[in-house]
């Protein structure tokens, strides 16, 4: 555990002190965009808190293959190396849409790039855990999947990202759950030293997303932009998709079902939200004729702060969504009973309360509201 915690230490303070750095960077080539009218802050913000968030991450995993226990992540399996080569790639289309505003399909044809190195390189969807069995996928089905999935997270944490502070918070949340059950699962497995590619990309995450809160959060100071949340999107995916490649395809029998897929439902579970949220985005925006890619102002955090939410609180939300998402699942697989179905459904039911009431009447005070 000691070199987990160094390790996120490392990309927090790193990612922290690049910050300043990303931010003069933007200034300098122009990415400060004009407010726009869907956009929630009143002043030009400066992007590129997506180079921070890479420079962490090198930093991190170049420390990391130094540690005398963690060394074998990188020499018994070349994910990690796979993880780097397309965090770069990604990272740096982001870099190049938030200068310049790539189109839609420019964006997109890099994001499957970024993917196909996973691919490429080994990092695929073996197989599909299935109750009493599993679905062997052949390389074909594997890589079309995990294209598939890492494009799909990485445009999901794209959309979330339309609050100071949001993205960050909730991939940081949700990467710290599914740390906390790749670490338990390679203890449960008897892995002697506990290391695995998964979960040093996820203790990673959470540090370069923690580094980044700082000057994020509201009023931010810096936008992750399609940099960040492009990268954190793809790292999210990828360690779920390398944790499924290590586990056994076999005997998956009833009892370890949910045990077996969650590395795959988690980072879903995660950006559940976002997801939905982008989905009903395409819809909408197809109905009314437009572009599925055309922005608006009706995402679910516009929506909170229609409501009546203010920023702090509407991101608040967001984030307990996440981690009660993420953690739920990770205690039900792990722990299970009906204690915790009944404690969980309770904590569901009072956030559904917290996120469609009325601020005045949840956050009143001195008494009734006399408005």
């Amino acid at each position: 555990m000691r070199e987990y915690l160094l390790t996120f230490f490392i990309a927090a303070s790193v990612t922290y002190l690049v910050v300043g750095l990303a931010g003069r960077f933007a200034y300098w080539v122009g990415a400060v965009p004009p407010t726009r009218d869907r956009d929630v802050h009143r002043d030009p913000v400066p992007r590129l808190g997506g180079i921070a968030m890479l420079v962490g991450l090198l930093v991190a995993m170049l420390v990391a293959s130094y540690l005398p226990r963690m060394r074998n992540v990188f020499t018994e399996s070349s994910d990690a190396w796979a993880l780097i080569l397309a965090a770069v790639v990604i990272c740096l289309i982001g870099v190049a849409d938030d200068i310049w505003d790539l189109s839609a399909l420019a964006k997109f044809a890099g994001q499957v790039v970024a993917a196909g190195l996973l691919v490429a390189l080994g990092v695929q969807l073996l197989y599909l855990p299935l109750p009493g069995g599993t679905f062997v996928l052949d390389s074909t089905q594997g890589a079309i999947m995990t294209v598939l999935l890492v494009v799909g997270a990485t445009n999901a944490v794209n959309f979330v990202d339309g609050l100071d502070g949001l993205a960050a918070g909730v991939v940081g949340i949700g990467a710290a759950a599914f740390f906390s059950y790749a670490y338990l699962l390679a203890r449960e497995n008897n892995n002697p030293s506990y290391m695995t590619t998964s979960a040093l990309v996820s203790v990673v995450v959470v540090g370069i997303c923690a580094g980044l809160l700082p000057h994020n959060a509201h009023p931010a100071k810096i936008f992750m932009g399609d940099s960040g949340a492009m990268l954190i999107g793809l790292l999210l995916a990828a360690g779920s998709i390398s944790l499924t490649g290590r586990l056994p395809s076999q005997d998956v029998d009833t009892s370890s079902f949910l045990l077996t897929l969650l590395p795959l439902v988690l980072p879903l579970a995660v950006i559940l939200l976002p997801f939905l949220d982008m989905m009903l985005a395409v819809v909408r925006r197809t109905r009314a004729g437009k572009s599925p890619f055309a922005p608006d102002k009706m995402h679910l955090h516009h929506r909170l702060l229609e409501i009546g939410h203010s920023q702090w609180r509407a991101v608040a939300i967001m984030w307990v969504w996440a981690a009660l998402v993420s953690g739920g699942l990770v205690v039900i697989a792990l722990v299970g009973g009906w204690t915790t179905y009944v404690l969980l459904a309770l904590a569901v039911v009072v956030m559904i309360a917290f996120t469609t009431g009325h601020p005045r009447r949840l956050f009143r005070r001195g008494g009734p509201s006399t408005v």
